[in-house]
């Protein structure tokens, strides 16, 4: 018997769990969360742009849906501007009995240690209605915990583990993460939201502390760096249009200190057009998440994306969306609380060959 689901969003993310759980013979959509009053009332597979009605309808009424005591709730709904309300909306999940999987709040993939006072009333939430909550994605998730833990399995000894994310930006439509948060389009001096100190380690800390944890060391702190580059002409990208001379690059490491040197490090390299900075590292394919082992031996190994819609943005949204989903019954038996890539058995696409 299939696990009872409610879907929580239609955007950018959302609409790609539709499709993944409609895809899961190990579960059924029971119910859709819409917060845009236009799509009440309208079939869920037409706002996912399946073509087709899946038979549930959007509904912005957040009591009904959780009336229907569904066994899990895929939670893709926006949280970077809407914090506390986000959080707010997980406790209340979780303290009501349902489990959840959710691509954010992203600190919450393992905030021990980073963002433990955020995470601790939703972890006691899920503890007093019983429940289990996975936080995940691609990145953070499955290409910075998983995916290095297993390649560390092979090494005889290990100097440092570097997680990249080599992307062109501009087909990414969603222009409060490009110009408000990340500072696409604004002047060089001008230092945007995702850059002020601290920031880059709520967001990434979680995925240096979570693979530490996994190779069984400590770390001394957490350090941030970053830099950018203009765009040499105007650039189009689909959220809009981001002039010559303002911020078009940037790189950035979320570095972890063991013994006084990185031992783990997430790095960023994000473009808005392939021939911007040059020097930086380069993708393999369209775009990659990217693993580095230096040590005995040393491993490198591309993760490319690319939907069948030709773009590596559309592989990167279904990526996030579909580790979720496909987490769904692994996560429903886990014990109550907060679980981790760390916890997790071995998820594969149990189901999913057509």
């Amino acid at each position: 018997m299939a696990y009872r689901v409610v879907q929580w969003s239609t955007g950018n993310v959302g609409v790609h769990a539709i499709a993944g759980i409609d895809a899961n013979p190990a579960v059924e959509l029971v119910g859709c969360f819409v917060s845009n009053p236009d799509k009440v009332g309208k079939d869920v597979g037409q706002l996912a742009g399946l073509g087709r009605d899946l038979g549930v309808l959007g509904s912005n009424n957040a009591e009904e849906l959780l009336a229907l005591k569904p066994d899990c709730i895929v939670h893709t709904a926006w949280a970077d501007t809407r914090l506390v309300e986000a959080l707010a909306d997980l406790s209340s999940f979780l303290r009501a009995g349902i489990n959840v999987v959710s691509s954010s709040p992203v600190f919450m993939q393992y905030p021990y240690g980073v963002a433990d006072g955020l995470a601790d009333p939703v972890i006691a939430a899920a503890k007093e209605g019983g429940a289990s909550i996975f936080v995940n994605g691609i990145d953070p998730g499955f290409g910075n915990d998983q995916l290095p833990l297993v390649i560390t399995g092979i090494s005889e000894w290990i100097d440092e583990v570097r997680c990249y994310e080599i992307l062109n930006y501009s087909t990414y439509n969603q222009g409060e993460v490009l110009f408000d948060i990340m500072g696409f389009g604004k002047p060089m001096d001008e230092v945007p939201f995702l850059l002020q100190p601290g920031v880059p380690t709520l967001a990434w800390g979680s995925v240096v502390a979570q693979l530490a944890a996994g190779l069984g060391i400590e770390l001394e702190r957490i350090d941030e760096w970053y830099e950018q580059v203009p765009a040499p002409f105007d650039i189009q990208t689909d959220a809009g249009v981001v002039s010559k001379g303002t911020v078009a690059g940037l790189h950035f490491e979320i570095r972890g200190i063991y013994k006084g040197r990185t031992a783990v490090v997430l790095e960023h390299v994000t473009r808005l057009h392939d021939d911007l900075a040059p020097e930086w590292p380069q993708p393999a394919g369209a775009g990659c998440y990217r693993v580095k082992v230096s040590g005995e031996p040393n491993y490198t190994v591309d993760l490319q994306l690319l939907g069948t819609d030709g773009d590596h943005n559309t592989a990167g949204l279904k990526a996030t969306a579909m580790r979720l989903v496909n987490a769904i019954p692994a996560v429903i038996d886990a014990a109550p609380g907060l679980v981790t890539a760390l916890d997790l058995p071995l998820i594969t696409g149990k189901g999913l060959v057509r």
